[in-house]
């Protein structure tokens, strides 16, 4: 399927209030309610829309700490690389996980209750021989960038 401006204009609507109304988001595409239901269905049908979800302000659950650790691993086989994504997707903490180029293996993304608890963590993985080498971590103390949405066109040219 080839996406045209208001598939995108779709898409990013969306994305900023997937809450929105069927006639509002028909009005902001500058659509009739009935053609743009067709295309949000079609989208999802088509895998660009993968589900809607709600934005929490995790500080007012309390405490939290964000840490992005480098981690590079001691050998480059793909079991090594499976083995150790297969150990950090069972972790909640994980938010992300990177396979990077660079002088180290992954970027991970840690969402934690505080620094005891990211430490545990590391610990904890480093002992189950998962062939961490080494890592560092960056722990996050302010944010003052933080988008929710992605820049759709930059990635797609519409007609």
């Amino acid at each position: 399927m080839k996406l045209d401006k208001i598939d995108v204009r779709i898409l990013s609507e969306l994305q900023k209030n997937g809450r929105i109304t069927n006639v509002e988001l028909a009005d902001l595409v500058h659509l009739s309610p009935s053609p743009c239901l067709m295309r949000v269905k079609k989208l999802q049908a088509e895998g660009y829309i993968t589900g809607y979800s709600a934005q929490i302000d995790i500080g007012k659950l309390g405490q939290s700490l964000t840490v992005f650790t480098e981690v590079t691993l001691r050998n480059h086989r793909q079991t090594d690389f499976a083995r150790f994504i297969t150990a950090v997707e069972k972790l909640d903490a994980v938010i992300e996980c990177h396979l990077v180029s660079g002088g180290y293996d992954y970027l991970v993304k840690f969402m934690t209750g505080g620094i005891s608890e990211y430490q545990s963590i590391m610990e904890r993985l480093v002992e189950m021989e998962i062939g961490i080498d080494k890592y560092f971590s960056f722990v996050i103390l302010k944010s003052p960038i933080v988008k929710s949405h992605l820049p759709l066109d930059s990635f797609v040219s519409g007609d």
